[in-house]
């Protein structure tokens, strides 16, 4: 029997994940959220390149998304800058994870005096502490360097390696031996999910660990990353980047997106992530459909739906 307040670990990047945090810290507080650390691209990755530092911008997204309440402190954390200068598309929030990083003398610790700030349901955890590089040979058989370069390049995507190759904290393979579920995902397949697995050690202690797993299949296709991708394509390509299958169960979307919303994501060059239930099953694992589009302008899963479901399959 799962406790009233499971310890649950999620495993990701980007927007998704910031979106599963805030439906699941309604029902516990015992979360960790283990958070890719390969970008590149916006603030994050001006801040990288310009001081050296690990990308902060998916570890502030993580944070405001546990935070108790919606606080001026919040905008703060998320507030970006527009005028013409050199902060400009620079996030604060990231500037002070920066700034907590030089002052306390290391990244984990700049988490905890944020988290501390803003009052976080749960902790977050970048998936290494090393500066790593994200590579993909593709299928013209070119290496390519760099999360963005990668989703920019025409071919398909073969394969995905983290240079140099890196270890996790001892704090993130201890919270997927204590969890009682792991979700990973959503998010970018590629650039999100998959590069959290290629440290060395994650996917070894998921497979060892006793916590229910769950993968949240994409509710769209993603131009560059999926494009025709159905959710057992997805599970195909984390099997073939980790050598075994982890997942107990799939959480796919049925719920239907109205025409205004396809017709924008048409041009994007992206489409509703099929079930393809039959084939998962083949697979050995369980598969849960249900309406999970949010009401916003874009189709996005809806937080209080999503963790709903979660937490219901985890109390039977």
């Amino acid at each position: 029997m799962i406790n009233s307040e499971p310890k649950i670990v999620v495993i990701g990047g980007g927007t998704g994940l910031s979106v599963l945090l805030k439906g699941l810290k309604k029902y516990t507080s015992e979360l960790t959220a283990i958070v890719t650390v390969s970008d590149d691209g916006g603030s994050s990755g001006r801040l990288r390149a310009e001081l050296g530092v690990l990308p902060p911008g998916d570890i502030r997204n993580c944070l405001v998304a546990l935070a108790e309440t919606e606080t001026l402190m919040d905008k703060v954390f998320q507030h970006r800058f527009r005028h013409e200068s050199s902060l400009q598309g620079h996030n604060l929030g990231n500037l002070l994870l920066v700034a907590l990083t030089e002052i306390t003398g290391d990244f984990v610790s700049a988490i905890r005096e944020v988290s501390r700030v803003l009052a976080v349901r749960g902790r977050v955890l970048p998936a290494t502490l090393e500066h790593v590089t994200l590579g993909a040979s593709m299928d013209d058989n070119s290496i390519i360097y760099g999360e963005t370069a990668i989703r920019r390049y025409n071919s398909r995507i073969r394969q995905l390696f983290l240079t140099p190759e890196c270890l996790p904290i001892p704090e993130t393979l201890q919270a997927i031996t204590d969890a009682d579920a792991i979700i990973i995902g959503p998010g970018s397949l590629y650039t999100s999910i998959i590069p959290n697995l290629l440290v060395n050690g994650v996917a070894d202690a998921i497979a060892r660990s006793n916590a229910v797993t769950f993968y949240i299949s994409n509710i769209m296709t993603e131009l560059g990353e999926t494009d025709g991708f159905d959710a057992a394509d997805h599970l195909r390509v984390i099997v073939e980047h980790i050598g075994q299958q982890l997942i107990d169960f799939v959480i796919v979307n049925t719920g239907a997106i109205d025409e205004p919303r396809l017709s924008r994501y048409r041009e994007e060059q992206a489409i509703p992530v099929s079930s393809s239930r039959d084939e998962i099953g083949a697979m050995g694992i369980k598969v849960i459909e249900g309406d999970l589009v949010s009401d916003d302008r874009v189709a996005w899963h809806d937080s209080e739906k999503l963790a709903y479901m979660i937490m219901k399959t985890l109390h039977g």
